[in-house]
């Protein structure tokens, strides 16, 4: 037929020819597969607790398997803290009962520390995975999944409960099932939130890995194979040359995860973005190009379309996405006060057997000495809230108001955010010792490496979101100086500001327990604070007064947050949202 004139056939039945991005994309997955096949031995290790090591080697030749080691936590811990997420905040917000007692029970989660868990779950975990090194995993994964998840389900539940009415009444008009509401409708109006957020997670996550990783609790030392356990190990050792080697290991770290992960994934997330006018600059990723080009993908997830086809026609048996609100109001009330005084009856229980517990042990006078030494790292986050502020704001909105700045500054702010700046401690504490420094004032300095970038990261958010258009009419007017910040820009990023204060006070309260107790080689630095006295606690396993501080400790961070925060986010919301 060709021959003939007709349509040609030549090449229409030949195979698609094998491209090099193809490739590129395939042989990446097998490694990452053959990768995660050569660590499954090390993670299912025999384990005896008694005989357990207290340290891990400090030649750098294990870096390269520490690394991985570590990387493989984080993300296990990411994907839990995905999957926590999306069940946690969709029964907040689509479950008008459950919403009063869950929300509540979040701001106190995010307000226990992380070594406050680990005094509990670390036995627990060893408990249930006897003789094998599973058990110390599992808790390490899950120290580092307390870090993550609290940020993410409160983002995730904060785009949900303010989706258009729009989206609403199309959702139930077409018939959508729960799930079908839930992948095609709640998943991707909170994307871009929920990366972003993610991201912030994942960065305040490393500053916890030495305290996962090299953990002392219950006066027992259990040392797991990775990059914070080899920072303690070289801390303890007084050896600055191996903490330098560790804080170029994940500098190269923290910039390869965000150029191979998260930056794909900002750059994907912005497909998600409601807008009436498309954005000048969107974020570009070479490895988000390399895997839109690349078949590879599309032929993984064409055996999956089955399984979401057969969700698709399921779940309609499970009822539609429709509002659960057409129950009568006098049964609605009668339920509401029946499912309220229930949980107030197990609240109050539980919170008498506490009492009881720390008054037949320590007594309830320590609650005093405790709130004391609270109100000492009360004052030092205080003290960061306003220093951070004062220097990061103008900074913030500098780089977020500049678009070849933001394009320059963005990843080195991303990098050093997700830098665990505890790696940084030994090189203060030196100083400190040098200058005759005490660690009362020192560790605001301490607390503020790892929580002051939440709040220029918001900043320049908020700033580069300001629409052109209104920059423009203020050039146009020439409003400028004091009267510009005041009436235009200090308005339009405080939304973005009170997340970024709302982080870095839970990021500061979390990082005075490592902060207020220093240790290097034969130097130990100790803070009057609240911190100290979980960490002494906590190392020590005295149960009680572990107890008495993560109480105290929570009681400070949700009245910090009810009295200050909750309001200025309903001041942003209803006065400054643009």
């Amino acid at each position: 037929m060709a021959g003939n004139g007709g349509f040609p056939s030549r090449g229409v039945w030949r195979r698609p020819a094998l491209r090099w991005v193809d490739v590129l994309v395939a042989a990446a997955l097998v490694a990452l597969l053959y990768g995660l096949l050569e660590l499954a031995p090390g993670l299912n290790a025999p384990f005896l607790p008694n005989q357990a090591p207290e340290t891990v080697s400090t030649d750098p030749a294990n870096l390269p398997y520490y690394a991985v080691r570590s990387l493989l936590r984080m993300f296990v811990a990411l994907i839990a803290s995905v999957l926590f997420t999306f069940v946690y905040a969709i029964a907040a917000a689509r479950m008008r009962r459950t919403e009063k007692v869950l929300l509540p029970v979040l701001d106190i989660l995010q307000s226990v520390p992380v070594l406050g868990f680990l005094s509990v779950t670390v036995t627990a975990f060893i408990a249930l995975f006897p003789g094998s090194a599973l058990g110390l995993e599992c808790a390490s994964i899950f120290a580092i999944f307390t870090a993550m998840a609290w940020n993410m389900t409160f983002a995730f539940y904060y785009s949900l409960t303010s989706q258009p009415r729009e989206l609403d009444e199309a959702a139930r008009v077409m018939r959508l099932t729960k799930w079908q509401r839930f992948w095609r409708l709640d998943v991707p109006s909170g994307m871009i939130p929920l990366v972003w957020n993610g991201m912030m997670s994942f960065g305040g996550a490393w500053f916890f890995l030495a305290a996962s990783e090299s953990i002392s609790v219950l006066n027992h030392h259990y040392a797991l194979p990775g990059m914070g356990s080899y920072a303690a190990a070289a801390i303890a050792h007084g050896n600055l040359r191996q903490v330098v080697i560790a804080i170029v290991v994940m500098v190269i770290m923290v910039i390869g995860i965000n150029v191979l992960f998260w930056r794909p994934m900002t750059a994907w997330s912005e497909r998600f973005r409601v807008e009436e006018s498309e954005a000048a600059e969107r974020p570009r990723s070479v490895v988000l190009d390399l895997l839109r080009r690349s078949s590879v993908p599309a032929r993984l997830g064409r055996p999956l379309r089955p399984v979401g086809v057969a969700l698709d026609h399921g779940t309609r048996l499970f009822g539609l996405a429709e509002r659960p609100l057409a129950r009568p109001v006098t049964r609605e009330r009668t339920g509401d006060v029946f499912f309220a005084g229930a949980v107030a009856a197990v609240v109050v229980y539980g919170a008498w057997r506490a009492f009881d517990y720390v008054h037949t042990t320590v007594g309830l006078g320590e609650f005093g000495h405790a709130l004391a030494l609270g109100a000492a790292t009360f004052a030092r986050v205080v003290v960061l809230l306003i220093v951070a502020t004062a220097v990061w704001v103008p900074i913030g909105v500098w780089i977020g108001m500049n678009p070849k700045v933001t394009r320059l500054a963005q990843p080195i702010v991303q990098v050093l955010a997700s830098f665990p700046a505890n790696f940084l401690f030994p090189f203060a504490t030196v100083v400190f010792l040098a200058i005759g420094i005490s660690l009362n004032l020192g560790s605001v300095l301490l607390m503020a490496l790892g929580a002051q970038w939440y709040i220029l990261f918001n900043v320049i958010a908020g700033a580069s979101a300001i629409p052109s258009d209104l920059r423009e009419a203020m050039t146009g007017f020439h409003v400028g100086g004091w009267l510009r910040w005041r009436s235009f820009i200090l308005p339009a990023v405080f939304p973005y500001y009170v997340t970024g204060g709302i982080t870095a006070a839970g990021g500061a309260w979390n990082a005075s327990i490592v902060a207020e107790v220093v240790d290097y080689g034969s130097h130990h630095l100790k803070a009057t604070g609240l911190g100290a006295y979980i960490a002494d606690a906590t190392g020590t396993g005295d149960f009680p007064k572990i107890l008495v501080g993560v109480t105290v400790m929570s009681v400070y961070v949700v009245a910090l947050n009810r009295v200050l925060w909750r309001r200025l986010y309903r001041l942003a919301e209803t006065r400054y949202a643009l």
